[in-house]
């Protein structure tokens, strides 16, 4: 079995997630949301809806007095057919994903 490398999102320098167990959905990498350095998230009002995963909710990624809205989404009840992403989050607007 491969090894698993660990995978870390970043934003102004600061790691805001690390795993080693990520689930990959159309080229984003989803961390399980244990994962999640809890004091660079803040709940979001915003969300959407996708066709085959269902509706996303969104989180604020807030590094010291600079927040990137909306950077970080998860699916609170997933359909079946998105149901390995189940209690992850992934990123975007800005948000690395390395390792």
């Amino acid at each position: 079995m491969a090894e698993q490398h660990s995978k870390r999102a970043i934003w102004q320098g600061v790691v805001l997630a690390e795993s080693a167990d990520t689930v990959v959905v159309e080229n984003n990498h989803y961390f399980p949301v244990e994962s999640l350095r809890r004091e660079h998230f803040r709940p979001s009002e915003h969300h959407t809806v996708c066709s085959w995963k269902g509706v996303a909710s969104y989180y604020d990624v807030v590094v010291g007095d600079a927040v990137n809205p909306n950077a970080a989404w998860y699916y609170p009840e997933p359909k079946e057919a998105a149901e390995s992403i189940r209690g992850r989050v992934a990123f975007w607007h800005g948000v690395e994903v390395v390792g």
